[in-house]
């Protein structure tokens, strides 16, 4: 369906809600409640469903929705399960062990998603800084590190990746990306290592001694759900959902008709949130609907209002220069206010239709690199590029940590975030030694950058 630019300004109006409403003071109460998110979500996105039904085009409203079903509930079943996992203990809240705690998210993501990593890390981390009176900077990291840049390595890191895989894209070639994930989650974990020990040197004696003092053994309760996880995951790779190309020509058997894998999702949950420790979930954890609830909120407004973001993207698709470069860029800026795994979607059969050897699921294998890099990355430089964004900034509100607005947050990823991505761009998307000399350059100022704040506050 063709659309003219002024068809974007919907999504434009809920970005602008999104970022600016919690920072007015006449609104900023009103806008923390889940009802309000939903209704303005609403009023802006159903009259785009409307018009493009009308129009004769309502089978991209219904792909949005079965789209928008199959993100939400894959986000459902991991926030529940992972809601029962408690990592007890406390240890000394070190710039050297938080620095571990954001490793070991950006390893497990690729395997258990960026979803069930950062639902599963963030509380924990939370806990062992909890006398702490600097955080922000850690919930800020592991929206970078764990909800999104750790999650490059297989399709079950991360909702775009999953899309590619569902297109033909093999199961093992994500880990061909493997020499820019390392080279990404190293700087950015030098970086964060550096603004720790800035941070911990501003710690009053009280808040030091205290998280000295208040230190136990780490244990894990709940383990349980570590089968739920593996529910999840298998239904991930294995199982099928709704085919609606076959349906949509009418040769769909009824098995077809059913969304295997996301019932497989929801029973893993059920059970998770039944069977599971109660103690570790409610008083551990102390689990709240809020954040998943805020996510499927906001996120239907931003699944319909895109609609024709998406459409006129695609319009405008033959006149933009596209290279390994520019295909990174439009792919990694774009999934950053459009949310990444359709931004994906879209770049992805944008690259099908130009040339190029060799091939990867009909994609020229250099471009599928870049709209791999992009929608992954890329989903880190906003709050909505990513589902567990959300989620996270959601989880430590609960938990009385100060945490950046939208636009506080989109300036802490134009300031360490975009460095990082022009260097491992320039390094590994180039065949120019120039340019690749540069990308060098700015990653060892990055590097010299974390070295002097960790020197600077010793």
């Amino acid at each position: 369906m063709q659309v003219q630019w002024w068809s974007i300004i919907p999504f434009v109006t809920l970005l602008a809600c999104i970022a600016v409403l919690p920072l007015v003071p006449a609104t900023a109460h009103a806008w923390e409640r889940n009802r309000l998110k939903l209704t303005v979500a609403l009023l802006l996105g159903v009259p785009i469903a409307v018009w493009f039904i009308a129009a004769g085009a309502g089978m991209e409203v219904v792909h949005a929705l079965v789209e928008y079903g199959q993100f939400i509930i894959l986000l459902l079943a991991l926030f529940v399960v992972s809601g029962g996992i408690f990592l007890s203990g406390d240890i000394r809240a070190t710039p050297r062990n938080n620095t571990i705690f954001l490793a070991i998210g950006g390893v497990i993501a690729s395997f258990i998603g960026t979803t069930g990593a950062a639902m599963l890390l963030i509380r924990p981390l939370l806990n062992t800084n909890s006398e702490r009176n600097h955080k922000s900077h850690t919930v800020v990291f592991t929206t970078f590190v764990v909800a999104n840049c750790g999650g490059l390595l297989t399709p079950l890191g991360d909702p775009p990746l999953f899309l590619g895989m569902l297109r033909g894209v093999p199961f093992e070639w994500t880990l061909t990306l493997f020499p820019q994930w390392l080279f990404v989650n190293l700087l950015l974990l030098a970086t964060y290592y550096g603004l720790d020990r800035r941070a911990y040197a501003a710690e009053t004696p009280e808040a030091i001694a205290s998280d000295e003092s208040q230190r136990s053994p780490l244990g894990l309760r709940g383990a349980v759900n570590v089968v739920f996880f593996a529910m999840i995951i298998a239904a991930v790779a294995f199982a099928p959902s709704l085919d609606l190309h076959a349906i949509e020509t009418g040769h769909a058997a009824w098995h077809q008709f059913v969304p295997w894998r996301e019932l497989v999702m929801l029973a893993a949950g059920a059970m998770s949130y039944f069977l599971g420790d109660r103690v570790a979930r409610f008083e551990l954890n102390q689990f709240s609907w809020t954040p998943i609830l805020e996510v499927a909120a906001l996120f239907i407004g931003i699944f319909l209002t895109m609609i024709p973001a998406l459409n006129f993207l695609g319009q405008i698709a033959d006149r933009l220069p596209l290279n390994r470069i520019t295909v990174f860029i439009f792919t990694g800026g774009i999934s950053g206010v459009l949310d990444n795994a359709p931004t994906y979607a879209t770049f992805f059969e944008i690259a099908s239709r130009l040339p190029g050897e060799p091939r990867v699921a009909d994609v020229p294998e250099v471009l599928l690199t870049s709209v791999a890099l992009g929608a992954v990355l890329g989903g880190a430089l906003t709050y909505i590029g990513n589902g567990p964004n959300f989620m996270v900034k959601s989880v430590a509100d609960a938990a009385g940590v100060e945490t950046p607005s939208f636009g506080g947050y989109v300036v802490r990823s134009l300031t360490y975030l975009v460095p990082v991505f022009a260097a491992m761009a320039l390094i590994f998307l180039t065949d120019a030694w120039l340019w690749r000399g540069l990308g060098i350059a700015i990653a060892a100022a990055l590097l010299l950058r974390a070295a002097l704040l960790a020197r600077r506050h010793r």
